[in-house]
């Protein structure tokens, strides 16, 4: 009868090799085949490969790495602010939460710059979309009272509304027309 290897002994790991360039390369173009991404997310990332594994040669340079493949067309920040900015808006959070994620995604300022005025644009139907999930104003099933209206005035400036535009929603009665807020 051949001998098994218990389940419960631990098998030995092989040592993973450090990396060098044509690796991180490697490393680079697999991920942004896997993933929408900016720069500052795979420069991230294979910073973060580098120290778990190690580096085998001259200098690293993740940074220009990911500005070579952002030249070849692999990665576009602007266009992932953009998905991600109407994905989040159609979610029903606001341009506070939009904004800070795309800071924290590594945005540049002048690519968020360029798409403010369409997160602006989508602000009040954010708001909407937000309301009607979580059923305030207009959306609610009876008047709440004044301890429920400032909890649900605080989910909306959570979800990253305007203070102004979430009290306006949330002080509306049940059922009532929401072309009150797009006159204002």
């Amino acid at each position: 009868m051949p001998a098994y290897p218990s389940r419960s002994a631990p098998r030995e790991r092989r040592p993973v090799p450090p990396l060098d360039a044509a690796a991180l390369e490697r490393l680079a173009l697999r991920y942004v085949e896997r993933f929408a991404t900016t720069r500052g997310r795979l420069v991230d990332y294979l910073l973060r490969k580098i120290r778990e594994r190690g580096w085998d040669g001259a200098a690293a340079d993740p940074v220009a790495l990911a500005e070579k493949l952002a030249e070849l067309g692999y990665i576009d920040d602007r266009a992932f602010g953009e998905a991600r900015a109407a994905a989040m808006a159609r979610r029903g959070l606001g341009q506070r939460r939009v904004s800070a994620t795309l800071r924290q995604a590594g945005i540049a300022e002048d690519d968020a710059a360029a798409l403010a005025p369409a997160i602006e644009d989508r602000a009040l139907q954010a708001a909407l979309t937000f309301a009607r999930k979580k059923r305030i104003g207009p959306f609610a099933l009876a008047v709440p009272d004044r301890a429920v209206r400032e909890k649900q005035i605080g989910a909306m400036i959570r979800g990253g509304h305007d203070f102004t535009l979430a009290r306006r929603i949330a002080t509306m009665a049940p059922g009532a027309p929401i072309e009150e807020l797009s006159q204002d």
